[in-house]
């Protein structure tokens, strides 16, 4: 059966290749939108996963960093470093900010940090240093390399330069990219040096996580108080928000075009083949066969489909992100298998409603 189907197939070598092709760039497309998806959902939250304090401390009702305020007084990291069992508190500022290219600004998530602190700095510097005095800044690599930046090059915020010393990984965003300077620089560029957006707390004993938490509620006024793993899940959540359905739709129209696209060639295949196939049933084919000819039909179509689409799918995205250095993509064996399961069990579902015309094929036809 298996040698019958391919003998259908290649009777018309241009559809096939054609049908192969267009299977094979819907896969790639829902491959590609996997990867962006995940490479953003790592970037988004990575600074805050490799910050692992073991509270976070914000103004009340913002519960995130990607798309909420919160503004709080430098003071408050005296009054919670005297508050027993709190080891350290380390005060961050984020602001939304333009560095000048030329003759524009482009903004980035300026992330100004106490250097002597152990919590705020970048997740991991690929290529120079890390801060060590005012007038610096670490740039993300990808947001480096798009604008051709490296390490001793001078960038301008506002009308104040920095040297670049350092580049990091795992602060692309996609939308906007992470740079780093001193709390001090970043306070003076916004002009209110008594204000930080939050403060990433080290405690002695983490065991005692929510009675410190408890304890700061009841210190400061104003404030909210998450665990790590919370905090991280409520800036996931808020990234998946804004971005998810978004690539959700452009996926489910690509399985869309991808099952009408096989249904289509299935059928009209069926209706070439409509006399071969009347004769196989009056020459006595089990009643499985002819169903199992167009489910076979469309499984070797998907298949090569997918052994192509893993061929194109690399290099494209290589291309994709010398183009744009900011798209940042994550692939595993498990996206790959993954969409593989999913491309078989739409060919299958479109062999199956394609194969209802076979039972529209009379012996008599033959005559």
């Amino acid at each position: 059966m298996t040698f019958y189907s391919i003998k259908i197939l290649r009777d018309q070598p241009l559809r096939l290749a054609l049908t192969i092709g267009g299977i094979a760039f819907c896969i790639v497309l829902m491959l590609f939108l996997l990867s962006v998806y995940f490479g953003v959902k790592e970037g988004s939250v990575e600074y805050i996963r490799s910050n692992r304090a073991d509270l976070w401390v914000l103004q009340r009702n913002a519960w995130n960093i990607l798309r909420g305020s919160s503004i709080l007084s430098t003071s408050y990291e005296n009054k919670l470093e005297h508050i027993p069992g709190i080891q350290q508190a380390s005060p961050i500022l984020l602001l939304l900010t333009g560095i000048k290219v030329k003759d524009s600004d482009v903004t980035v998530f300026l992330t100004g940090y106490d250097i002597k602190k152990p919590f705020g700095g970048p997740p991991s510097i690929i290529e120079g240093r890390s801060l060590q005095k005012d007038d610096e800044i670490i740039l993300d690599y990808s947001f480096a390399k798009k604008y051709n930046y490296k390490s001793g090059d001078e960038v301008k915020i506002q009308d104040n330069s920095y040297t670049v010393v350092g580049l990091s990984e795992g602060t692309n965003a996609l939308v906007i990219q992470y740079a780093f300077v001193t709390l001090n620089d970043a306070q003076s560029l916004i002009g209110f040096p008594g204000i930080v957006t939050c403060f990433a707390i080290k405690i002695e004993d983490e065991n005692k996580v929510n009675r410190i938490s408890e304890v700061i509620r009841n210190t400061i006024p104003g404030v909210e108080v998450y665990s790590h793993q919370t905090f991280l899940d409520n800036n996931i959540k808020e990234m998946e928000t804004g971005f998810l359905p978004f690539l959700l739709i452009i996926a489910v129209l690509g399985t869309v075009v991808l099952t009408i696209v096989l249904s289509l060639l299935l059928t009209i295949n069926i209706i070439e083949r409509r006399k071969d196939f009347a004769i196989l049933k009056v020459i006595g084919s089990p009643s499985g066969f002819l169903p199992r000819l167009v489910i076979g039909q469309a499984m070797l179509i998907s298949s090569a489909a997918c052994i192509t689409a893993l061929i194109i799918f690399f290099p494209v995205v290589a291309l994709t992100e010398s183009i744009l250095p900011e798209l940042s993509t994550k692939t595993s064996p498990e996206q790959v298998l993954t969409i593989t399961c999913v491309v078989w069990i739409v060919s299958l579902f479109s062999s199956l409603f394609s194969s209802h015309r076979i039972k529209r094929i009379y012996p008599l036809e033959v005559f």
